[in-house]
């Protein structure tokens, strides 16, 4: 059996970025399960887990174009400071969540000024290029209503 779309597959995985550090990973955890072919995971690493069988062990980089998208400085903003007064310990480097024109959005602060602050929407790995060291652990077809659905129920994935 071979990894193809509509297909529940479960990883242990380990991502770095360009300096090696680990950002996440699923060592200690149940292995990640996804639904193959529904955008579950980032562009890039569905593509190269594509084919792929049981117990293969690969590394996969992904650019910031099949990972998270590059960084877009229209996602940079500022607000005046008198707008986030109802926060608690307002800080730079913490993330809070926000009303935009796309609706809630979660915002990194990313300067304090007197009166303004700047926050920075782009998820927080948006242009950095992702290391993956990936082991395919099993593969499943998924049930119809899984597929109807788009994601993966019971152990490991999704729970309604």
């Amino acid at each position: 059996m071979v990894i193809a779309k509509d297909f529940v597959v479960e990883i242990d995985y380990t991502l770095t970025n360009n300096e090696g550090e680990v950002l996440d990973s699923s060592n200690g955890r149940e292995p990640l399960a996804y639904l193959h072919g529904h955008k579950n995971i980032v562009a890039g690493l569905e593509k190269d887990l594509e084919g792929k069988k049981i117990g293969e062990a690969f590394k996969s980089v992904v650019t910031p174009l099949e990972g998270y998208g590059e960084l877009n400085s229209q996602l940079v903003t500022q607000v005046p400071k008198e707008e986030l007064a109802s926060i608690p310990d307002l800080k730079e480097g913490i993330s809070i969540q926000a009303q935009s024109s796309n609706g809630v959005q979660i915002f990194k602060i990313i300067k304090i000024e007197e009166d303004k602050v700047t926050l920075d929407g782009n998820h927080p790995l948006a242009g950095q290029t992702l290391y993956f060291d990936v082991n395919v652990k099993s593969i499943r077809e998924a049930t119809s209503e899984e597929i109807s659905h788009g994601h993966v129920h019971g152990p490991g994935g999704h729970h309604h």
